[in-house]
């Protein structure tokens, strides 16, 4: 090849990868049409799954599940939906700029603005008490979540939780994507077909040391996360997630609510001695699950054992309205659970 040819090859390539990206980001959201409901609350358009109860104590909280990053909701729908019978409410989010829901303001990369929203979709589907699981990132949403709106939620577990800043900082890639000029331009032109192609190996290495579940990637609808504007969103919750951590923890002793924190011996995605550690530090009404042998994502590899703990933790939380209520409008009574 000549100079010449090379240098219109170099010219003209990142016309080529714009092009790509519209045209496989246009079969990926006809491919992956939204399956869920969609409601506009608290400046987002959400994407959420609702699954009602069919029966059952009026007093128990909804189940909320929070995914992490690089995802969407049909992450926990696909792990903990069957885990729970048909007198659990169960509601399922993508987050601001995932998934399917939208995001119009930068500050939506911060878990306070995302638990803001959330909550305001909690109030325009008529939801007053919830008890809220969130994995990875969405542990920090479930937490600001537990700050911001304290009137709904009853209970929380943290799956494999990022709540705290860490040494070090992210990958490179998240860094450059939530540049605010080099950003769109990278998104725009590397980021699917690079993503696409090394997901496989990033997936497997989330779930190690244990196996992924057969056809996971294709089941969560992954390629919705390399569209340009979600890989950018993603990236803008990552990068900046340490530095909204650092004002956010500070806050976490007024978390009173009854908390489940699970973590895995063996996750090397985030690290337990800091999140995890850090969550039972900081909670005045916390117990730890340590998951022998457990990557980053229990929740697919123990769902069961996570499921049982939560389901515990929800009777206990019906047992103590109840016994409210019983109480009178004081609500002073011995014995009662919170």
């Amino acid at each position: 090849m000549d100079i010449q040819a090379l240098i219109f090859f170099l010219a003209a390539l990142p016309a080529v990868l714009l092009l790509y990206t519209l045209v496989r980001s246009r079969r990926i959201a006809g491919k992956l049409a939204p399956e869920g409901e969609l409601k506009t609350a608290g400046g987002v358009r959400f994407h959420y799954h609702y699954r009602r109860r069919s029966s059952g104590s009026e007093s128990r909280p909804v189940l909320v599940f929070i995914h992490g990053a690089s995802g969407n909701a049909l992450d926990q729908k696909i792990a903990f939906q069957g885990r729970f019978g048909e007198d659990h409410d169960l509601l399922f989010v993508d987050r601001p700029g995932l998934g399917h829901s939208s995001r119009k303001t930068p500050d939506h990369n911060d878990p306070i603005e995302q638990a803001r929203s959330i909550g305001a979709l909690l109030d325009a589907l008529g939801i007053s008490s919830c008890f809220v699981v969130g994995h990875s990132l969405g542990a920090a949403v479930t937490a600001a979540l537990a700050l911001e709106r304290s009137d709904l939620v009853r209970g929380l577990a943290f799956v494999a939780a990022a709540t705290h800043p860490w040494p070090g900082g992210v990958n490179w890639y998240y860094r450059v994507a939530a540049l605010p000029v080099l950003g769109p331009v990278f998104c725009w032109t590397l980021t699917l077909p690079v993503g696409e192609l090394l997901a496989p190996k990033s997936i497997a290495h989330v779930f190690a040391p244990e196996q992924m579940p057969p056809n996971y990637a294709a089941e969560i609808g992954l390629p919705l996360l390399f569209r340009p504007h979600s890989f950018r969103a993603n990236a803008q919750d990552v990068a900046n997630l340490k530095r909204n951590l650092s004002r956010q923890s500070e806050r976490y002793g007024e978390i009173d609510q009854p908390a489940l924190v699970v973590t895995g011996t063996d996750d090397s995605v985030v690290w337990p001695s800091i999140h995890s550690d850090g969550l039972m530090q900081d909670l005045v009404n916390a117990r730890l699950l340590v998951l022998e042998g457990a990557g980053h994502m229990p929740h697919h590899t123990h769902s069961a054992q996570i499921a049982a703990e939560i389901r515990n933790m929800m009777a206990a939380l019906v047992v103590g309205e109840d016994m409210r209520s019983a109480s009178g409008p004081s609500g002073a009574q011995n014995g009662s659970v919170r």
